[in-house]
């Protein structure tokens, strides 16, 4: 079962919208595990501060190195520890395949400016982003990244063959974004379903899949064009 602990300042943030659908029901199953570690507990004086002014001036609070080393240290077992950061690798599906080989995941969620890079030195944290952006914390990146991780655990999906055909899949098309989707009804607002669809073909509805892909990629990405071609 993989497991994963939130550090965070809002345990009441989690599971949120993990607590639906997909990923909802595999943790009802015992699929996964999720706890939420409330930082705030390991605070410092008699108003539990959690941050403190930068040294060497600038806007906002840091969070304390002491706090959250009292947090992390309060975890037993954990694997990999990961901190949801702008600045950090963006993150990837390799990635999330990376994260699942760990038995225990455990994931710093900064708030303020960030955190103590004394505390990312120290337990070798790794930074990963979810994009070019800045978000008020790092709970919903973190919710993001899980998300990503859950639906490829064995038994989540319903059709493993999703994983496959979807954006950024495994094989030989992983760098492909995915075809268009049609479903019933077959005309709507005067617009027709492609006849391929319909053919009964699977070789040819096959073939036209892997070209739209192809397309769509060359259009819209071509990073994962370009890797696509060289691989």
């Amino acid at each position: 079962m993989w497991q994963v602990t939130a550090l965070t300042l809002f345990p009441d943030m989690f599971p949120g919208p993990l607590g639906y659908s997909l990923a909802g029901r595999a943790l009802e199953e015992k699929l996964w595990s999720l706890d939420a570690v409330d930082i705030r507990k390991f605070g410092k004086g008699k108003h539990a501060d959690v941050d403190d002014k930068p040294f060497g001036g600038g806007a906002g609070m840091v969070m304390r190195p002491d706090v959250l080393g009292d947090a992390v240290d309060s975890l037993k077992n954990v694997n990999k520890i990961i901190y949801m950061s702008p600045r950090g690798q963006v993150l990837n599906q390799a990635k999330t395949q990376e994260f699942l080989s760990y038995e225990h995941v455990a994931i710093i969620c900064g708030r303020y400016e960030g955190i103590d890079q004394r505390v990312l030195d120290h337990y070798e944290v790794e930074e990963v982003s979810i994009g070019d952006y800045i978000l008020s914390g790092g709970e919903i990146a973190a919710l993001t990244m899980i998300d990503a991780c859950v639906r490829q655990i064995s038994g989540v999906l319903g059709n493993a063959l999703t994983l496959k055909e979807e954006s950024f899949g495994v094989g030989d098309q992983c760098d492909l974004l995915e075809y268009p989707l049609y479903t019933r009804p077959a005309e709507w607002e005067d617009k027709k379903v492609p006849s391929i669809l319909l053919s009964g073909n699977h070789g040819e509805v096959d073939r036209w899949r892997l070209q739209q892909s192809e397309a769509i990629t060359k259009e819209r990405r071509p990073d994962l064009w370009a890797r696509y071609q060289k691989d």
